[in-house]
């Protein structure tokens, strides 16, 4: 059957009369968005009293621990249900062995027990990756220049078992290493803790995006001029996104996600189509610094802008959305 026989055609079918009202657009409006959509990325320095601005990030920074617990205390007020804490490592605390990231007492435990304990009611997803922790840069042990798959595997289970035994809700292996979800889930249940669910970042593509991030943790001058190439995804593949999230959901993610978040809609909706599993994207700092960049030079208009990201990433078919810009959003939200 022809596509305007069974669809109407003009003048008796008139679109636009959907679009006439306000109440009207918003009761037909096939996505929305939600302050539980939303997931906050913070990053957590040492010290006491420090905020350090991240210059490529505006309206970003580097908090200790108790200023941090203020930032927090306000997203549980708007009703954001969860944060994803990022450590920035102190050069002298970071080698080519990443031994840092698996002690008890390295700032991110700290912190997620500090924060576990004050706000019970907020998730906390922790990243399982070794770049903040390495003295090159990269997200695993490096073997004659190369990442080693395997014996980095065996560093990220003793840093999830860390993160869980602090209190974390959530362990984010983002690392890319091959069969790391399996390997962690079976040292999370050897060790009693079944009910620390696993969001594997199962398609995360080896992105220029990433650039702010980096500056953000400190692992940009550690990389240098290196890149991921060798264990991030290309970017010119999609297919094999679907290979990636069909191994990590076999070896019992819980959920994935897709990195970078717009430019690669495509891959969430894919994602959505192919598998019945909650799909995470990440507005990644890039991103979010195009959009600021933009909104203060007058180029956009900042929550507008903020809001049709959201709505784009609802639409391909994302369960939440890890943003910087959580707060605003939620804050915007209130205001409807």
């Amino acid at each position: 059957m022809a596509a305007n026989n069974f669809f109407g055609s003009f003048p008796q079918t008139r679109l636009r009369r959907a679009r006439s009202e306000e109440w009207l657009r918003g009761m037909l409006a096939e996505n929305s968005i939600r302050v539980s959509d939303l997931i906050l990325p913070v990053f957590v320095q040492e010290g006491g009293n420090i905020r350090t601005p991240i210059a490529s990030m505006p309206g970003v920074d580097r908090l200790s621990l108790d200023l941090l617990e203020a930032l927090v205390e306000k997203a549980v007020g708007l009703g954001i249900p969860a944060i994803a804490l990022f450590p920035v490592v102190p050069a002298e605390k970071k080698n080519e062995s990443a031994k840092e990231a698996y002690n008890r007492k390295n700032l991110v435990c700290l912190a997620t027990k500090t924060l576990k304990e004050k706000f019970p009611e907020i998730g906390i997803i922790c990243d399982v990756a070794l770049d903040p922790y390495t003295s090159h840069g990269h997200d695993g042990i490096l073997k004659d220049g190369y990442v080693a798959n395997d014996e980095t595997v065996e560093v990220l289970c003793k840093q999830a078992l860390s993160l869980a035994q602090s209190g974390c809700d959530v362990v984010a292996p983002s690392d890319m290493m091959d069969g790391r979800v399996g390997e962690i889930r079976r040292a999370l249940d050897k060790e009693n803790f079944q009910n620390v669910k696993i969001l594997a970042y199962s398609a995360k593509y080896a992105s220029c995006f990433y650039g702010p991030f980096r500056d953000a943790v400190g692992s940009s001058l550690n990389l240098g001029k290196a890149d991921k190439k060798t264990y991030q995804m290309n970017p010119a593949n999609s297919d094999e996104a679907l290979r990636e999230v069909a191994l990590d959901i076999a070896e019992g993610a819980d959920m994935v996600m897709v990195k970078p978040g717009m430019p690669y809609l495509d891959i969430i909706r894919r994602v959505k189509d192919n598998f019945n599993i909650p799909v995470f994207a990440y507005q990644v700092s890039g991103e979010y610094a195009m959009i600021k960049a933009a909104s203060q030079n007058g180029w956009l208009d900042n929550d507008n802008t903020f809001m049709e990201a959201m709505l784009a990433f609802k639409r391909a078919g994302a369960s939440c959305v890890l943003t910087y810009a959580a707060l605003e959003i939620a804050e915007i939200l209130g205001d409807l």
